[in-house]
């Protein structure tokens, strides 16, 4: 471990939280990047509950996860925000290639790194995903049982996302078409040698031709830009840029449903049972119907928080929203 040096978080730092760099490996051979946040008066002689944090999905342990970290470091866990695979600072060759199976994995390659540290007590463990990263670590805790109690924030289905479209609007028609385009993306590929970008979630317009940009936001929000891209844009593009966020500045690979296509995400999280489960999402998030579908596959103990007058990105990072409190009492609760 090493201090954090190089500072780039893009939230109000708390000084009084030490913070250390971090490197650990998955089973799958990739190095993850962490930033480790230790609890306020941390003695080494002492040991702690702890949580692993990731997400959003394409952002960075400097934004988001950072900084719900540096808020659970504040009420007394020591708290781990990771990069996953091929992001941020975490290894990869190809970069920004979403897997669910790694990146579920990277969850459980954080608990391995966290429960070997001497100040953290193996029995005390838990995870929070946010967004997209929502239903990695919900997967996750299903077969990893050293998780002993699971959050997640406006919990954002990437296989159903991916699969249906957002809001289940998706037809079989632009499901085939999808699935055309993805096999002719992996021709490109395999031909030129490259690794071709693209949408994740793949749109179409009215004629059912595919929309592809460069990037996942545009450098310019368009004058009749919908709420959800406004609230996306002003977040990744404005108060919380972050150069190596696949969300400010770039896109993810081009194939990157083909994986999500075979590997449903969820299938079997009523097996975190009795383990507890805590969904938090916004009142007016368009994600939530996805919380809202998971909380219903869960079984007992599960609680279900819909914080009034939030959408999806203000439990991002306004504080004034995210309900740390309940975070924080949950795992006191049950770690």
């Amino acid at each position: 471990m090493s201090k954090l040096a190089n500072d780039t978080r893009v939230f109000k730092i708390n000084p009084a939280i030490d913070v250390h760099n971090v490197r650990f490996n998955n089973r799958y051979g990739f190095t993850l990047a962490g930033h480790l946040y230790l609890p306020l008066d941390f003695n080494d002689q002492q040991t702690y509950p702890a949580i692993v944090i990731s997400g959003p999905f394409g952002a960075v342990k400097e934004q988001s996860s950072g900084l719900y970290a540096q808020t659970l470091a504040e009420r007394g866990f020591v708290a781990l925000a990771f990069d996953q695979s091929t992001t941020g600072e975490s290894s990869g060759t190809v970069r920004n290639v979403a897997s669910p199976d790694i990146f579920v994995e990277d969850f459980s390659a954080a608990v391995d790194f966290i429960g070997i540290q001497a100040f953290v007590g193996r029995e005390k463990i838990g995870a929070i995903g946010i967004c997209g990263l929502g239903s990695h670590v919900l997967t996750a805790a299903s077969i990893d049982t050293r998780i002993k109690a699971v959050a997640t924030s406006v919990m954002y289905d990437m296989s159903d996302s991916m699969w249906k479209g957002v809001g289940n609007t998706k037809t079989d028609e632009q499901r085939n078409l999808e699935k055309d385009y993805l096999a002719n993306q992996r021709w490109q590929d395999a031909e030129n040698g490259t690794t071709g970008r693209g949408p994740h979630e793949l749109m179409f317009d009215d004629q059912n031709h595919p929309l592809l940009f460069p990037t996942i936001l545009p450098d310019q929000l368009p004058d009749n830009a919908d709420p959800i891209t406004t609230a996306f844009f002003k977040y990744y593009k404005q108060r919380a840029f972050h150069p190596r966020s696949i969300n400010s500045t770039s896109s993810w690979t081009a194939t990157t449903p083909w994986s999500y296509y075979n590997f449903h995400l969820q299938a079997h999280i009523d097996e975190i049972s009795p383990r507890p489960v805590l969904i938090v999402t916004g009142e007016n998030a368009h994600s939530r119907y996805m919380a809202e579908e998971s909380y219903h596959r869960l079984k007992d103990h599960k609680e279900l928080i819909i914080v009034p007058g939030a959408d999806h990105v203000d439990l991002y990072d306004q504080l004034d929203k995210i309900p740390f409190d309940k975070f924080s009492s949950f795992f006191k609760e049950n770690l």
